[in-house]
């Protein structure tokens, strides 16, 4: 359930690296904890973003949580599908589901996340 190929940020987020872009989502954990996803407020195209920013909402029918860059740069796409489908990030998280595309001002940055393994026994970590 944890594709081994993404990183992962401690507020659930995933990073998908691509030369110097990362398309990042939330993790099928994050979306199953939310529930039915009904709304997405996604950045502006052109945002510049930190480490650790709200860039956005997600809306499920329990309730609202702050989406969170896990990489520095500019916002190069957002995916306009969750506009019209929120409920594609429930059925596909690590496709689909995508959130943004993030030009990467310190490709460094990836190394700081996760990796499915730490992801997994951080998964675990909190469950107790």
């Amino acid at each position: 359930m944890i594709p081994s190929d993404l990183r992962y940020h401690k507020e659930h987020e995933w990073v998908r690296l691509s030369g110097k872009q990362a398309t990042v989502g939330i993790s099928h954990f994050a979306q199953d904890a939310l529930g039915d996803i009904v709304f997405l407020d996604l950045p502006k195209v052109g945002a510049t973003v930190k480490v650790g920013q709200q860039i956005g909402e997600v809306e499920s029918t329990k309730t609202t949580s702050t989406i969170y860059t896990p990489v520095s740069g500019t916002i190069a796409k957002i995916n306009a599908e969750l506009k019209d489908h929120p409920e594609v990030v429930n059925s596909d998280p690590y496709g689909k589901g995508w959130i943004v595309v993030i030009d990467l001002s310190n490709p460094g940055e990836v190394d700081q996340l996760m990796t499915s393994v730490q992801y997994e026994a951080f998964l675990a970590s909190q469950k107790h």
